[in-house]
């Protein structure tokens, strides 16, 4: 059974008025507003990213971007110095531009183009990211002191996991391979994927050193996992999203990988302004609010069940606090409604 994702249509969805969508056209009716569309249906960008791709001045990209937010086509939202666009998720403009994309082709001379700039742009921030994970891996758990305590973290971690047993785990952007580390003596097989030859490096010395030949690290692409679909009954995504330029990509892509019943555990970020995190760590986001990842879950077919924080004590060097979001697959419970339970 696939995940789906509902969508309205033009001719059941929500009613525009003349004016709004007049005004939605207009601003989709234009040479570099339609290629901004498009870009934006494929991630999250920013006027600097558009700048690269489009090879236009940032005052003409702003101009665009400033008609197309006022039609209600794309939304706008700001972390720290930086500011995001993305396509709109809800209301009659949203559905506009869902038609438009819908029926843009995607072979496009222009279009590939411009996706195929996206991709370099998108390379050259992996590679900036690799670099950085290169030169600080050995310092990796120092750093992640900034954040709240990782016992009270860890402790949230198990807690949000210990209604039911569970048999494999998935920890995607293993890092050092903490997560294996934690739960390995209670499953029979773990597997952690990163893109850092780096990083797992010293994932494989912890599993090694911790004897945890049930647990495994390999390099993978968290956009594109080299697995089966269903393949795992807890999937992690522990201090991954803040370095990655499409969190929405990632958890659908982490979706994927779960078997029905199954559970998705995001731990990350609280909204924060640390500006220095991202000059200096590599850091893409500056934390998410709860809807965000949420919507994100919702959006990937499974069903948001929880949502905390875990804020640093007192007097400690932590800054930043750290949220867990925890959804379910759904599947097996449509299966056999009479199962299905609020969590």
């Amino acid at each position: 059974m696939k995940r789906s994702r509902e969508s309205g249509s033009m001719s059941s969805g929500t009613k525009l008025g003349y004016d709004a969508l007049n005004t939605a056209l207009k601003a989709a009716g234009e040479e570099t507003r339609l290629r901004i569309l498009a870009l934006l249906s494929e991630a999250e960008l920013t006027v600097s990213d558009l700048t690269d791709i489009l090879r236009q001045s940032q005052p003409r990209i702003s101009r665009h971007l400033k008609l197309l937010a006022e039609a209600s086509l794309i939304e706008r939202f700001r972390e720290g110095t930086w500011a995001f666009f993305r396509l709109s998720e809800h209301g009659g403009g949203a559905e506009v531009v869902r038609t438009l994309i819908e029926r843009l082709d995607p072979a496009d001379p222009v279009i590939a183009r411009d996706r195929d700039r996206l991709a370099s742009v998108r390379h050259a921030r992996a590679e900036a990211a690799q670099n950085y994970f290169r030169e600080h891996a050995a310092e990796w758990d120092r750093i992640r002191k900034l954040h709240a305590a990782d016992a009270a973290v860890e402790d949230a971690i198990r807690a949000a996991l210990a209604d039911k047993p569970f048999r494999s785990l998935l920890d995607l952007g293993t890092g050092t391979g903490r997560m294996l580390e934690l739960f390995g003596p209670e499953i029979e097989r773990g597997l952690g994927l990163d893109l850092s030859l780096d990083m797992l490096l010293l994932a494989r010395d912890r599993l090694e050193r911790a004897g945890l030949k049930n647990c495994s690290v390999r390099q993978g692409d968290l956009y594109d996992l080299p697995l089966a679909d269903d393949s795992f009954d807890v999937v992690i995504l522990h201090q991954v999203l803040h370095f990655l330029d499409d969190g929405g990509r990632a958890i659908r892509e982490a979706a994927r990988a779960l078997r029905p019943g199954g559970r998705l555990l995001v731990v990350d970020f609280a909204p924060h302004e640390l500006e220095f995190l991202r000059e200096q760590h590599a850091h893409r986001r500056l934390g998410f609010p709860p809807e965000t990842v949420t919507q994100w879950m919702t959006a990937a077919g499974l069903e948001p069940v929880m949502h905390k924080s875990v804020k640093p004590e007192p007097g400690s060097d932590g800054k930043v606090a750290v949220s867990l979001w925890l959804a379910r697959d759904i599947r097996a419970l449509m299966a056999n409604p009479a199962r299905r339970v609020v969590a």
